[in-house]
């Protein structure tokens, strides 16, 4: 990287591009790039000195070949013109896979890679490491709420990387250790069908040197790495690392071959992030972290940004914001939410992402989201794609059983919550992966305003 001083980011407001920036900054590069909207990411990042701009202006590119390295998004079009112009004037141009790639590279990387989990996994697993004075740098995909960022830097050799499956990114990684949290049917438009996720994932599994820590029940062997496989799982006592459920529902003992760390709890509520927990856990234990401290880190974890993020919790009351954009990940983050919130009405608020996602999966849409009492649906956020003929919100809708249903346009939605009757006992999720998140900060002041009505 001597070679260069100029470092540009087309695409600069993604979560993963923007780790990558951030650390390129806070090591003296000039970073500067383009996006094709501004979020509070994108302030954040203006804030810290990093230029950004919002139109597809070729002006903005530095214009010294030789000093400048162009980073790219596949979420990019690939007609898009910036991206154009730098492979035709002889930059070097690279993915945000290969970069990471390049970062990790030497270091004991430590990666979390699956269809599902994979955010909140990788982002405890660097907070047990920051938390107990080991220490670690870590690039995630998504802000941590403890730490205010998707970017840690240490002075250590481990690195924690969220290993993204897309477009097979994952394989510009060669970990020490790895979780494998899913390896469910995704990203079709890039796969076709799920033998080649798992052949993808396969694949990744092959390049860890030291120790694949899989979800009980996934189906890589030892013919698919010269890794040590072990095993983890929420509560099957079959698995080298589980959790033996302890009062109420947040408490747990954390059972591995060492023995048992008792009186565990995430600082974050539902099943599935003592799951996530077993996972990192895994990984700290594997690596020889201590395990009273360990226990100490969990309990203070606040969580990542949309994932499963309580917005609104008072009495009578809960809004949750999470990223949920697979069919499993909304069953998932629903089961969670009655589990820990009994007895309440459950009003399920969804953005589809992406046509193709919305037509290979429209059926086991509907029946995740037929498990909410109340479902509000929007429009197919369509991010990179472009519309298919045929395939809209409805696909998804119609088949949904839920007891109480719409169909709107995202603009509506502020409408219809003030329209929407309200109980003594509502439970909220916005879930989605595109730009609902916009709108969390309009919903929770309707929700509390109502609420506060009633």
């Amino acid at each position: 990287m001597a070679e260069y001083k100029n470092i540009y980011f087309i695409g600069i407001g993604g979560i993963g591009m923007s780790a990558i920036a951030r650390y390129y900054n806070a090591k003296g590069y000039s970073v500067s790039g383009y996006d094709r909207t501004p979020s509070p990411l994108t302030h954040e990042l203006e804030q810290e000195g990093i230029s950004i701009h919002y139109c597809d202006d070729t002006g903005f590119i530095p214009k010294d070949t030789g000093s400048t390295l162009i980073v790219y998004t596949p979420a990019i079009p690939k007609d898009m013109g910036e991206l154009t112009y730098v492979f035709e004037h002889g930059y070097r141009v690279i993915k945000r896979s290969q970069m990471l790639g390049e970062i990790a590279r030497g270091l004991r990387c430590m990666a979390v890679a699956g269809t599902h989990g994979k955010t909140t996994t990788s982002t405890l697993l660097s907070h047990i490491f920051t938390s107990s004075g080991e220490g670690c740098s870590a690039f995630l995909g998504g802000i941590s709420k403890n730490y205010g960022t998707n970017l840690l830097i240490s002075g250590n050799d481990v690195i924690v990387a969220e290993a993204d499956e897309f477009d097979r990114s994952f394989l510009q990684l060669f970990p020490e250790t790895a979780v494998i949290t899913s390896m469910d049917a995704d990203h079709l438009d890039i796969y076709g069908d799920v033998s080649h996720v798992h052949e993808a994932f396969k694949a990744f599994a092959s390049q860890v040197s030291g120790t694949v820590i899989k979800k009980y029940g996934l189906d890589i062997t030892a013919n698919d790495t010269r890794a040590a496989i072990m095993t983890y799982s929420y509560d099957n006592p079959a698995a080298d690392f589980y959790a033996e459920p302890a009062g109420d529902g947040r408490h747990f003992n954390l059972c591995w071959p060492g023995g048992t760390i008792q009186d565990c709890m995430v600082g974050i509520p539902g099943w599935v992030n003592i799951e996530n927990a077993v996972a990192a856990s895994a990984v700290a234990l594997t690596y020889g972290l201590a395990p009273e401290k360990i226990r100490e880190a969990l309990a203070s974890f606040s969580g990542v940004k949309r994932r499963f993020d309580r917005l609104v919790e008072e009495k009578g009351l809960a809004y949750i914001d999470d990223y949920a954009h697979h069919p499993n990940e909304i069953a998932a983050s629903i089961s969670s939410i009655k589990g820990y919130y009994p007895g309440a009405r459950y009003t399920a608020i969804f953005q589809p992402h992406l046509y193709t996602r919305t037509r290979d999966f429209a059926d086991e849409f509907a029946q995740a989201l037929s498990n909410a009492d109340r479902l509000i649906l929007l429009d197919i956020y369509p991010a990179r794609e472009e519309p298919i003929p045929g395939v809209t919100s409805s696909m998804i809708f119609d088949k949904v059983t839920a007891p109480e249903k719409v169909l709107i346009k995202k603009e509506e939605l502020a409408s219809c919550l003030e329209n929407m009757d309200m109980g003594d006992n509502e439970v909220f999720i916005t879930l989605g992966a595109g730009d609902i998140d916009r709108l969390t900060g309009d919903v929770a002041g309707i929700l509390r305003k109502k609420h506060g009505n009633r």
